[in-house]
């Protein structure tokens, strides 16, 4: 992605479509499938509209309580999956009252709570504040094993960088938990 709101976008033209147009995300990649005989004109106002969907669509999933809870179970199924149950979350949440933080767990109870301001960020930046709560699941404290769990998470150090930057911007500072 070029930027946190402008992704690449790879545009295919097919001679076998007519009026539809469709698009997908590959990776970070938002591949656009529109009828060869468009002008570029109507391709550039196509990929446009087809953003707006896919964003429109990204954020109306991301609100719900419901999707997020989803997403740390596969996030559990995908890194934590030698664990079992011991990183499966009882309760994943957004709140509003996490102003100093990113996100906070619960062991004792097993719920995870993600600070609201999260929804707007990148889906690889909130996958890795899920995936440090859950690691606190396993390991309660920020020690090496800890740390290990979460490092198996490929885009940790990238993520960290965006939020402490974020932070420098707010002018906050970068509270890990």
């Amino acid at each position: 992605m070029a930027d946190s709101r402008t992704p690449v976008v790879e545009v295919r033209r097919s001679e076998r479509r007519r009026r539809t147009v469709a698009a997908y995300r590959e990776g970070e990649t938002v591949v656009v499938l529109i009828p060869s005989q468009f002008s570029r004109a109507e391709e550039t106002a196509w990929v446009d509209k087809m953003l707006a969907r896919l964003e429109a669509k990204d954020k109306k999933g991301a609100r719900s309580d419901d999707a997020l809870m989803a997403r740390a179970n596969q996030l559990v199924a995908r890194y934590f999956a030698d664990y079992d149950a011991k990183a499966l979350p009882i309760g994943v949440r957004w709140v509003s009252n996490q102003r100093g933080r990113w996100g906070s767990c619960s062991p004792d109870d097993r719920t995870i709570r993600l600070s609201d301001r999260l929804r707007d960020m990148p889906l690889w930046v909130s996958d890795y504040v899920l995936i440090h709560e859950l690691a606190h699941l396993i390991e309660p404290n920020h020690g090496a094993a800890f740390w290990r769990l979460v490092a198996r998470y490929p885009k940790t150090e990238r993520a960290r960088g965006f939020l402490e930057g974020v932070a420098a911007v707010a002018g906050n500072a970068y509270i890990e938990d």
